[in-house]
């Protein structure tokens, strides 16, 4: 079930008979909040973009699948986030006779994300589940993320408790309302990311970045922002942090 925004940019998905449950309980405040990010931190998006780029040109050939990704690189710069079903509803604008963009969309629909999670990203949220509560913190569309999330098996694993903005780093007012906490962990893989959110919670948040996925590994762009609390070579690696090293890493 998808509870549609009530703040332009938000969204938070729910089981049914639950809306609101998941925030808004007084004995549902862990002194502990630890917020995953989604792509290239608990699934490996690049793989997905990948087996994209390759559908693409099998069924559009190599010219339009260029055309396509230019849209999606616009449309990501307009919006701030990878937007791929709004990019082909875009790319179809330009070509509404073509009946293969439909084995496109089947393909982005119906795509197995379950097979991308990173080896021990499960592992990872229940460890965090036992330390305190884990809550996906994400980017994204309003139709397909929360695909994604669904069928990757997230939205099980952290029961239903997934934030997701258009830009969530300018919105952590609004997740504190919602999760208020002593003290905050970030998992993210982009480093602009979780300077943003050490900048405004400071102390009160360990920022833990994965070296995963392009932003994680380009380092130039890491080189960019301060060096985050915690760095992981690997998402599974979060299971051998005690929760008092975690909050110590902060800066307390």
């Amino acid at each position: 079930m998808i509870r549609l925004p009530l703040i332009p940019g938000f969204i938070i998905l729910e089981p049914e008979g639950h809306f609101g449950d998941r925030v808004n309980r007084p004995d549902a405040n862990p002194r502990t909040v630890f917020f995953f990010d989604v792509d290239n931190t608990l699934l490996d998006n690049d793989r997905v973009a990948e087996g994209l780029k390759q559908h693409l040109q099998n069924k559009v050939g190599e010219g339009s699948a260029q055309r396509y990704w230019e849209i999606f690189e616009q449309l990501r710069t307009e919006l701030g986030y990878a937007d791929y079903l709004g990019a082909l509803q875009r790319y179809r604008l330009e070509r509404p006779r073509d009946p293969k963009l439909l084995a496109v969309s089947h393909f982005m629909i119906n795509y197995p994300f379950a097979n991308r999670l990173f080896p021990e990203s499960l592992d990872a949220v229940e460890y965090a589940r036992r330390l305190g509560r884990a809550v996906i913190l994400s980017d994204g569309d309003v139709v397909f993320q929360p695909r994604k999330i669904d069928r990757s098996g997230l939205y099980e694993a952290f029961e239903g408790h997934i934030l997701i903005y258009i830009h969530k780093e300018l919105e952590l007012d609004d997740v504190e309302a919602k999760y208020p906490a002593e003290h905050y962990v970030m998992v993210d893989d982009k480093v602009r990311i979780l300077a943003a959110i050490k900048k405004h919670w400071g102390a009160r948040v360990t920022t833990v970045f994965p070296r995963q996925g392009h932003y994680a590994l380009d380092a130039a762009e890491v080189a960019r922002y301060p060096k985050p609390d915690i760095t992981l070579e690997r998402i599974g690696e979060l299971q051998n942090y005690p929760l008092q090293q975690i909050l110590a890493a902060a800066g307390k």
